[in-house]
């Protein structure tokens, strides 16, 4: 591609480096690294990993792909495995990553989010999936400054992209250790010519730490093939499928905890749990020309089953048989999306135009019904749902200065359909739409090039919408609620240092939330947040890498109230760092570190607090031979009892009245993995 690209490239492999671990490079990546190209601008808020971050360590935990990750990024098991995290970022708690601005997730362009579902707006589950070796590297952006993306992307975006080969013919792992822990990995990547493909198993077992055995069996099938016609152009297939059933012990009430009458890894309802299958479909097309313009299509169709068996407030509503739910979503998804990038020249200044558009389509049936044992009972509420959204967007970056000074802005527009039909006699039946615009805007300015600094500001508008039930019940509410996200910080790189200070301020507009547990709603106004985030990167020398990074919220409160709410159930400090030793006499491995501070439970009750927690993990890899690997992973090294997830509300237990209190998930104690990694018929 021309300079102007090939420029931007290399700005942005100085703030890739800090996060990655890799030093920059003298000079620009290979042109074929611009079919990837986004609309985002080379910004202070962007993170990456690579495939090392994955594929050298075991994962005891599936959701621990987003633990590695950092960003400023809390998350936690509401039921200790199979059901989605709790996302929790710059001040916000973002339930199962749709809600309060959302975390958009995408994996090779296929959003992960699910609005409409059965469990709560934009739920995540999914990601359970992927299997982590299969990994080739995640873009991270901290806030809505890419017009490339819509729904759910109002405090960030985290796109994975899986590998479509392997290194080697033959992959295989298998792993074992506490609590009945069993992991296995399977991968066949063939060496074929003008193409390449890869096919991929991963089962794996677990009871967890719980006097309930987990009993979490889950198993996944990916695979992809691309067929390389020439240089400039690429098309292929993936698909992806999994399945996991699991048993899980809820949230519990901490007094009861506190006070010796509850084990701490003990259960309330033994039916907890859930049945989860679902499979993905996708094609694309990829063309690059002589001139540097690049155009990728893809499309992709999901299936989805779900069903959770859960009970939160045990016999509050009813004393006889108690509160046991269980939600149900069915859903098929289509999509489809179109990219294109061309570079420009100016006199002598040198641009990027950007185009794009996305269709996705959500056809769904869900419902909540009460249970007993895991037999469903009355029917409390039952829809089909259809959520279409169509969009483009377009952005225009331009250097100027000779390169000193980069401006970034881009327009996208999203139009939203929402159809329900009731089922349950319930009359929320209707059809509603909606639309919204999203400016975003960018500066990056190096007064000097030979000094390590560059000032940057970013502005974005970030949109999430609410659940279709609400909307089609009560038509007035606010149908897509915005986020402005505002940025301004510096860069710095000196030598093997790499720095970013950066202060944000995040206005949100009002939502209205459908709480799939009871088929009510809750309302959360205007709120507004504000902090600063700082990231370092040391490269010591070839084998050791530090990387750390603070995000701290001084303040996140809604607005208009008197006397002043403040926004609740999420930390205001995040922070994660970590060590890694790579290739030294056969050794690689990492010492990691995730934090976070108590934080308020209430808006108004300053006293009713969840109390924070340090965790450090380590990982390890030592080369046998050739071919052969040895791995050991212990998580939470020094045994820190804390819990994942903790929320207030009022429940009741058998036999006494109701109490608001804290309900909790427990993390788990120190954990040990050892493996074996097999590689056969290096390519």
């Amino acid at each position: 591609m021309g300079r102007f690209l090939a420029a931007c490239l290399l700005a942005a492999d100085l703030v890739l480096a800090q996060s990655s671990g890799q030093p920059s490079q003298p000079t620009p990546p290979p042109v074929r690294t611009t079919i990837y190209v986004t609309a985002s601008p080379i910004e202070v808020s962007l993170d990456h990993r690579d495939s090392e971050a994955f594929s050298r360590n075991l994962f005891t935990r599936d959701d621990q792909l987003l633990y590695l990750l950092g960003a400023g990024i809390s998350a936690g098991q509401h039921e200790g495995g199979g059901k989605s995290l709790e996302i929790r970022r710059f001040g916000f708690n973002l339930d199962h990553g749709g809600v309060n601005g959302g975390l958009k997730v995408l994996v090779d362009n296929v959003q992960q989010n699910q609005p409409t579902q059965g469990h709560g707006q934009g739920y995540l589950g999914t990601l359970k999936s992927i299997s982590p070796e299969l990994v080739q590297e995640v873009t991270l952006l901290n806030g809505p400054f890419s017009p490339e993306y819509g729904d759910f992307s109002g405090l960030g975006v985290v796109h994975i992209r899986l590998r479509e080969s392997l290194p080697d013919q033959l992959t295989s792992r298998f792993q074992a250790g506490s609590f009945r822990s069993a992991r296995g990995f399977l991968g066949y990547s063939p060496m074929l010519q003008n193409a390449d493909a890869v096919l991929a198993y991963e089962g794996s077992y677990t009871d967890g730490p719980f006097l309930n055995p987990l009993n979490y069996r889950r198993d996944n099938v990916t695979g992809a093939w691309t067929r390389r016609h020439s240089q400039a152009y690429q098309f292929g297939f993936k698909g992806n499928g999994g399945r996991n059933d699991f048993t899980s012990s809820g949230q519990l009430p901490l007094d009861e905890v506190a006070a010796g009458r509850l084990d701490r890894f003990g259960y309330l309802d033994p039916f907890q749990g859930g049945d989860v299958v679902n499979g993905t479909l996708s094609g694309f097309l990829r063309y690059e020309n002589g001139s540097g313009a690049a155009v990728k299509v893809d499309g992709f169709i999901s299936r989805s089953l779900f069903d959770l068996y859960s009970n939160f407030t045990y016999f509050l509503n009813d004393p006889i048989n108690g509160d046991g739910i269980v939600q149900h979503d069915s859903r098929l998804v289509e999509g489809a999306n179109v990219h294109y990038a061309r570079p420009q020249r100016y006199g002598s200044n040198q641009g990027l135009l950007v185009v794009g558009a996305n269709y996705h389509d959500n056809q769904i049936l869900t419902g909540l019904n009460g249970r007993r044992e895991r037999t469903p009972l009355d029917v409390r509420t039952k829809a089909h749902a259809r959520v279409t959204n169509g969009a483009s967007y377009a952005q225009q970056s331009l250097s100027l200065l000779n390169s000193k000074l980069l401006l970034t802005g881009g327009l996208r527009y999203d139009e939203f359909r929402f159809d329900v039909r009731d089922l349950a006699g319930t009359s929320v039946t209707g059809t509603q739409s909606a639309g919204r615009w999203q400016p975003k805007a960018g500066l990056a300015f190096t007064p000097v090039v030979r000094l390590p600094f560059t000032l940057q500001a970013n502005y974005g508008r970030g949109i999430s919408t609410s659940d279709a039930r609400v909307i089609v019940q009560r038509p007035e509410s606010q149908r897509v609620a915005t986020t402005d996200f505002y940025q301004l910080g510096t860069l710095h790189r000196l030598g093997r240092l790499t720095a970013t200070i950066s202060g944000f301020f995040i206005d949100r507009s009002a939502e209205q939330v459908y709480l799939a547990d009871d088929g009510t709603y809750e309302f959360f106004g205007p709120s507004r947040a504000y902090g600063w985030e700082t990231k370092l990167n040391v490269e010591v020398n070839r084998h050791v890498t530090f990387w750390g990074g603070i995000t701290k919220v001084t303040n996140a409160f809604f607005r208009g109230t008197a006397p002043r709410e403040y926004v609740s159930n999420a930390p205001h400090f995040a922070g994660n760092a970590a060590i890694t030793l790579s290739s030294w006499h056969g050794w690689s491995g990492s010492l990691r570190v995730r934090s976070i501070n108590r934080y308020r439970l209430d808006p108004l009750e300053a006293g009713i607090v969840a109390s924070g927690h340090t965790v450090w993990d380590v990982g390890l890899a030592r080369r046998i031979r050739r071919g052969v690997e040895f791995n050991l992973a212990v998580d939470n090294l020094f045994n820190r009892s804390y819990w994942e997830t903790q929320n207030y509300y009022e429940s009741r237990l058998a036999g006494e009245e109701p109490q608001s209190r804290i309900h909790g998930t427990p993390g788990y104690p120190i954990t040990i993995m050892a493996g074996l990694t097999v590689r056969m018929f290096g390519k």
